[in-house]
């Protein structure tokens, strides 16, 4: 490999499954592709084929082909540095520098809002530079974090994630049922709250018989069961005309659903940071959340959408009802949020200011 030619950053995403993470990395990949000469490490992701078109400098390299190309300095004397968000990444990274004395710098990102364990901390305490993706995710690692840290909030690519012409058209270019859409996006399992949308969509849909309940995201075989009891709730109730199960849908028609409702309902029992508002506010989504993750950062109460208490069947019935009675509620929310997002929640915004730490640590 010509010097010349080799990364500033090599970032590594070395699981199969589909996650947060992997999520965050495919959207970014193509943007900070234009920005800096990448190099990536591990698995297929949807991201890759796109971060090649965005730049010739964009290289998908092998474990070896990527310690290879760190052995030494870049001819200015920086550091590559290794961009890592998995506790084994982190250690794959530490043996590199000291055991196989690669001169290289350490960048790890942390979105957890919870306590790291002992183990994790340690890793932690071992990179040059640490990136937060909330404030609360920072307070968690304050006592082991190097001095060179900041707080940078994941963002969405508001190219792609686009409010439609007209919401009410693009719901009745749907086929579904009624004039407006409520949907929740993500895994259907117990974490992301899906037994709380069930119930309180069951008690306001009788009410607003212009509404139907979407729920869009993959139920793997273990979740199941869960699902199976929530389809018996609804079939009870005798709304199952009324609850359109989506299953997975495909990356390039996820924006199109986000568009076709009008309220977007995140309410997991935790999250790291959690994208769906997010997504749903630069489609021209009001937003129901819960409060966890980076949720009340990201969603302005009363302008944007409302915040609920986790696990709380009530209260979303109560946050929703507030939007189901004054659709009017929902569009002037809808144009906030695209603002909001756009102001503050940008991918481009989130690659630069990544940029801006790579440069950073490179100099360490």
């Amino acid at each position: 490999m010509n010097v010349d030619q080799r990364p500033e950053v090599i970032i590594t995403c070395m699981k199969k499954r589909l996650s947060g993470v992997t999520t965050t990395i495919t959207n970014l990949l193509p943007v900070q592709a234009k920005l800096l000469r990448v190099g990536y490490v591990g698995s297929d992701i949807p991201g890759l084929s796109e971060a090649k078109s965005a730049s010739k400098d964009f290289q998908h390299l092998s474990l070896w082909q990527a310690i290879w190309a760190s052995r030494k300095l870049l001819p200015d004397g920086r550091k590559i540095v290794w961009h890592v968000r998995r506790d084994h990444e982190m250690i794959l990274a530490i043996f590199l520098r000291g055991v196989l004395r690669l001169p290289i710098a350490l960048l790890f990102t942390s979105a957890a809002t919870r306590r790291h364990g002992r183990w994790p901390l340690w890793l932690i305490s071992r990179m040059d530079a640490v990136i937060s993706t909330t404030p609360l995710a920072a307070e968690q690692i304050a006592d082991v974090v190097p001095k060179l840290t900041r707080v940078i909030p994941h963002g969405v690519n508001t190219r792609d994630f686009v409010p439609p012409v007209d919401q009410l058209a693009a719901w009745k270019d749907s086929g579904l049922p009624g004039r407006y859409g409520i949907g929740v996006f993500g895994r259907v399992r117990h974490q992301k709250g899906i037994h709380i949308f069930v119930p309180a969509l069951i008690e306001l849909l009788p009410k607003y018989p212009d509404f139907t309940a979407v729920i869009c995201g993959l139920c793997k075989p273990e979740d199941e069961a869960y699902k199976a009891e929530l389809v018996q709730q609804i079939d009870a109730a005798g709304l199952s005309q009324r609850f359109i199960w989506l299953g997975l849908v495909p990356a390039e028609d996820l924006a199109l659903w986000y568009q076709r409702v009008s309220i977007t309902v995140a309410c997991p029992l935790n999250e790291g940071f959690g994208l769906t508002p997010i997504e749903g506010m630069a489609c021209g989504s009001a937003v129901v959340a819960s409060r966890t993750g980076a949720f009340e950062e990201i969603v302005e109460e009363g302008k944007t959408g409302h915040l609920i208490p986790t696990d709380d069947v009530p209260s979303l019935v109560l946050a929703l009802e507030k939007l189901l009675s004054q659709p009017e509620r929902m569009a002037q929310m809808a144009l906030a949020g695209r603002e909001r997002v756009v102001n503050h929640y940008s991918i481009d915004a989130e690659a630069r200011r990544i940029g801006e730490m790579v440069a950073l640590a490179a100099r360490v």
